[in-house]
Formats: C-alpha cells, structure tokens, sequence
C-alpha cells in the first residue's frame, strides 16, 4: 500500500471514501444477517445476531467518519446528523449490553483478571 492512498483515505476532514466503506461494509454485514437465517447456511447460523451488531457498529462508524466531512463542507448536515448519531450509539450500546454482554454487569477486576490491560 502506498502512503499516499493511506493519507487520502484516512483525511477524514476532506475526503468521504472511508465513511462511504463502511456503510459499505455494514450494508454487507446487514446482508450476511439476512442470509444467515436461510436453511442453507445453517453452519453461520450462530453468528446471525453477530452479524446484525457488526452491521449496526459498521454503519454508526460510517455515520461518524462522514459527520467529520460535514462538520467542516456541510455545517446545517453536520446539525442534523448530531442527534441522530447520539442516539445511534445508545441503541449500539444496547444491543451490545444485551447480546455480547448477555445482560451480564461488567466488572473491573474480572476484565483486568483476564489479562486485556
């Protein structure tokens, strides 16, 4: 990879591809979900609800990223997306408490146990 296409992908503040994969990437992980409850991709099955949070996560990212180009091209967007993107990471944090997390309170210790930090 080239430095030049990493620095264009990652100016966030004036360049949209990287918001526009994302979305990308959450719309196919969307369509993973869907086809993942079919009968023949029963071995997938599993991971259905897995997909549908990854799809939820990928398309708040790419709301995220394009809400930096608006914020400096397009301020009454920027406006508009703000409550929107506020809300979004309340239901993605719901839905991770209620299926990755399986109602379970989070403890300190137990995390710091596992050896993450």
């Amino acid at each position: 990879m080239s430095e030049k296409f990493t620095d264009d992908l990652f100016d966030l503040k004036n360049d949209r591809r990287l918001s526009v994969y994302l979305y990308r990437a959450g719309f196919g992980a969307w369509l993973l979900y869907i086809v993942s409850g079919a009968r023949f991709m029963e071995p997938v099955r599993m991971y259905r609800t897995d997909f549908g949070v990854f799809s939820f996560f990928l398309m708040v990212m790419g709301l995220s990223a394009s809400m930096i180009y608006d914020y400096y091209h397009h301020p009454t967007e920027f406006a508009q997306k703000k409550k929107w993107l506020a809300i979004s990471y309340l239901i993605l944090a719901a839905l991770v408490y209620v299926f990755v997390l399986h109602n379970e309170p989070t403890d300190i210790k137990q995390i710091l146990g596992q050896g993450l930090f």
